[in-house]
């Protein structure tokens, strides 16, 4: 059976420093972080080599870990021109080593409505296939998440990237699979011997809304025990995405803008972080 290890997105506790994020992350029982931003300072993507190096000194103070480099490689446009995006993204690289990640999170380059797909597949495995060998050549795997408006938003494209693209391993994603208006159990089935962990977020079909996992169409709950057959660890890695209003913990009990307020929105950055490390532990415990 599979060992699940909690990880987030840290950002989304609301903390704008690594330590704030550290504390969220322990106080919800999350043992690794998949870092990616730190309020108005640079996210990872710029984060420099010696402000990587303080980090990694605060991160084993703590005895935290990081499961993943969440960056934003890979989310330009495919006419964009990726050279100076590359060159970014080997610094990032070397951040990721230095950090102690054994993976960076990518995307397949966004598409607009007039762009073809087939016209421009061999540009994007090339581009994908650079960020991987360069990647992969410095102890660090990169994993292709599936994202709306990209190349790979749906099962298809992205089996067509994990099999033509060496040392590329795959991010599953629920809720993005939803809002891109596909069969979250169709793309798991054809994609499952690429996944190499998961982000937990769950959506609506309706209105594309993010909602903790397992409350909404995404089959969070049948995925989990399907993959639970694996053996060895497998991260799974909460991105809540959830949303959250300003003085919403002033509203008066029972009153109208209260109950006109969606299901699933929290007063604090750091009270729907905790709603969603609690949804993703529910459903674990109903898998026993």
């Amino acid at each position: 059976m599979v060992n699940f290890l909690y990880s987030a997105f840290s950002d989304e506790s609301g903390e704008a420093t690594l330590q704030g994020q550290i504390d969220q992350c322990k106080q919800n029982g999350i043992t690794h972080m998949e870092l990616r931003g730190f309020g108005k300072g640079p996210n990872i993507n710029d984060l420099s080599v010696e402000t990587a190096k303080e980090y990694r000194k605060i991160l084993d103070a703590n005895g935290m870990k990081l499961s993943a480099i969440g960056s934003a490689y890979g989310k330009i446009k495919i006419k964009d021109d990726f050279a100076p995006h590359f060159e970014a993204f080997k610094n990032t690289i070397e951040v990721a080593k230095i950090l102690g990640a054994k993976y960076i999170r990518i995307f397949s380059f966004y598409f607009d409505h007039d762009d073809d797909y087939a016209a421009n597949r061999d540009e994007v495995l090339r581009r994908v296939q650079t960020m991987a060998d360069y990647a992969f050549e410095n102890g660090v795997l990169c994993c292709h998440e599936n994202e709306k408006g990209i190349y790979g938003d749906n099962a298809e494209r992205c089996l067509d990237l994990l099999q033509n693209v060496r040392h590329l391993r795959g991010v599953f994603d629920p809720a993005n699979f939803v809002q891109c208006g596909v069969d979250t159990l169709h793309a798991f089935d054809l994609l499952e011997p690429y996944i190499e962990y998961m982000h937990i977020k769950d959506a609506l079909y309706a209105d594309s809304s993010v909602v903790p996992a397992g409350k909404g169409d995404g089959n969070v709950r049948e995925i989990l025990r399907r993959i639970s057959r694996r053996d060895g660890d497998l991260i799974l890695t909460l991105e809540p995405h959830l949303q959250v209003f300003a003085g919403l913990e002033n509203l008066e009990a029972n009153s109208e803008t209260e109950r006109a307020m969606p299901a699933h929105a929290y007063p604090t950055h750091a009270a729907s972080f905790k709603a969603a490390a609690d949804a993703l532990k529910e459903l674990i415990a109903t898998l026993a």
